[in-house]
């Protein structure tokens, strides 16, 4: 089946960066968050990104209108009817995402496949929560959704190959490139990569090296583009915060535990970029 058009529930950092992707893609996006605030809000991001890939040269002026012209914003979730794929892109808290999965399941058609954009929430669990337990499926996008070329397919134990190849079908159309995950906590990238963050927060409180060598040390010594502290900074440090305890619970195995500091840094407030402090001021 080709995906026409994609409900997008949520509005923020990755709902808008998933609307962007489709939207440059040439496919019809229905946007639906709380408020008329918040999806305002995401379309005006959407604007700014486009803008930033006009002066890079990467489009065209347009590219932008007729972008912009393909995504549908709404606070209802009645306006997702024509949607043939929804991807839930709200907060990380399985209690939301459970009243939004069954909200959805009253609004939509039988054949709808309904996708979650969880980092760290069990695709089974949520999928069957469901009526549509074999067309639900975990695509999980990577911060900043326009710019980052891995969505991980998470697949469910009832996850049926239709839906996964429709999935992977469309994966490929917004220019990405998929890897197929079983269902297990912090799928792939985010096992690796959360605890490294975390360990960072130990390396950190031991005071063995400052937070700009430690993040030096990492990208120089491991080649990677950012260091795990401005990376805990950009992701939020609540949100590692999060996976940790997730993973904690889920495996029960004490490596997981999280970082005194990291949950210090959080019960302070420093979230990170989006608190203007975290690891670093901004």
């Amino acid at each position: 089946m080709a995906i026409q058009t994609v409900g997008i529930v949520g509005a923020g950092t990755m709902g808008n960066g998933i609307a962007q992707a489709c939207a440059v893609s040439g496919i019809d996006v229905v946007m639906v968050d709380i408020s008329e605030a918040a999806v305002q809000k995401g379309l005006a991001t959407v604007s700014g990104s486009l803008d930033r890939l006009i002066k890079k040269e990467k489009l065209t002026e347009a590219d932008k209108a007729a972008a912009l012209a393909r995504i549908k914003t709404s606070t209802d979730y009645a306006d997702l009817g024509g949607a043939q794929l929804v991807i839930e892109a709200a907060t990380e808290n399985y209690e939301l995402k459970v009243k939004i999965l069954q909200q959805l399941d009253a609004q939509l058609g039988d054949d709808v496949i309904v996708a979650t954009n969880t980092s760290s929430i069990s695709i089974t669990q949520l999928a069957a929560v469901t009526r549509r337990a074999d067309k639900f499926i975990g695509m999980h996008f990577f911060n900043p959704v326009p710019m980052m070329a891995l969505v991980e397919i998470i697949v469910g134990l009832q996850t049926s190959d239709a839906t996964h190849a429709t999935v992977k079908q469309l994966s490929e159309r917004l220019g990405k490139s998929p890897i197929t995950v079983k269902n297990a906590p912090g799928f792939v990238v985010n096992r690796i990569l959360v605890p490294m963050i975390n360990e960072a927060f130990f390396v950190l409180a031991e005071g063995l090296a400052s937070a700009e060598d430690i993040d030096a040390g990492m990208k120089l010594g491991c080649n990677q583009p950012i260091g795990p502290l401005a990376l805990a900074d950009m992701i939020g440090l609540d949100v590692c915060l999060a996976v940790m305890e997730v993973y904690l619970k889920e495996f029960g195995d004490s490596k997981y535990r999280p970082c005194p500091l990291l949950k210090e840094m959080v019960a302070a407030g420093r979230l990170g970029r989006k608190t203007g402090r975290g690891v670093y001021t901004y």
